[in-house]
């Protein structure tokens, strides 16, 4: 039996089958929220799934364009299980954070005040690299996050970022019951490695490619992201504006290719 952890909790259900109702045991995806202090002000509220909860609020504070690498941060301390606070050394202006004070786990910006508030920039934009990548790898790259995704296959309900090398083989991954979320963390972990830009690298999404994906991505210098499910038009806009080779619909048989397509061998 899979034991409850920070990500999964058990619950008891009644399950109707074959006409018949029946009590038994499910697996959820557990939801909370974290708040994120900066100089212990209230920043944002983003309702998450537990862990990786340091990588996640850098990352947000990266891809929102607070901060442009980790050597703006003295400190980040995990005041409580649903609290971080962050100690940048640089000065953020308040009007550098106009957003509502709560953002739900399916909508990073659904807070945001004004369309120009979600346009933030950073110094890795546009994507740089020139890698070349043999369609067949892209072909793979989903049943290697599934191997390795042991909170989705318990619950269904966890989304995943994983970045993979250009050869295909798997680095590491980010889940949470947020889209948005997990790429924050995916990326406040390379923020913290120096990793940044991931400019050689493949950025898979285990659901659809929204906006707010692709500017994220974007934020940190990936020039290819991959989706399992289907990309907005807004989307597909970010990503010819920033030079992202952006493919969508992937699965064994195929997928589609939106932008920057000479980064897929012919």
């Amino acid at each position: 039996m899979i034991k409850e952890n920070f990500q999964i909790k058990n619950v008891t259900i009644l399950r109707y089958k074959d006409k018949n109702i029946s009590e038994t045991t499910d697996f959820v995806a557990i939801e909370e929220p974290l708040q994120i202090n900066i100089h212990g002000k209230a920043t944002t509220v983003t309702m998450r799934t537990p862990g990786d909860d340091v990588a996640l609020a850098l990352g947000f504070l990266f891809t929102e364009g607070l901060i442009s690498s980790y050597d703006d941060i003295d400190d980040v301390l995990q005041v409580s299980s649903n609290e971080v606070n962050v100690l940048p050394n640089i000065s953020i202006k308040p009007e550098s954070t106009d957003r509502n004070f709560y953002a739900t786990s399916s909508c990073g910006v659904c807070g945001k005040s004004s369309v120009d508030a979600i346009a933030a920039t950073s110094k890795y934009m546009p994507a740089a690299t020139e890698i070349v990548i043999d369609p067949f790898i892209l072909t793979t790259l989903q049943d290697k996050l599934l191997s390795v995704q042991s909170a989705f296959e318990s619950t269904g309900g966890i989304h995943a970022s994983a970045l993979f090398k250009n050869d295909g083989s798997y680095m590491y991954h980010s889940e949470d019951v947020g889209r948005h979320n997990a790429l924050d963390k995916l990326i406040g972990h390379a923020l913290m490695a120096d990793r940044l830009p991931l400019k050689d690298h493949i950025l898979l999404l285990s659901g659809r490619a929204s906006f707010e994906l692709i500017q994220k991505a974007s934020m940190a210098g990936i020039g290819f992201v991959v989706s399992v499910g289907a990309p907005s038009s807004l989307a597909i806009a970010i990503a010819l504006k920033n030079n992202i080779t952006l493919v969508g619909f992937t699965k064994k048989s195929g997928f589609n290719i939106y932008s920057a397509p000479h980064r897929i061998q012919q």
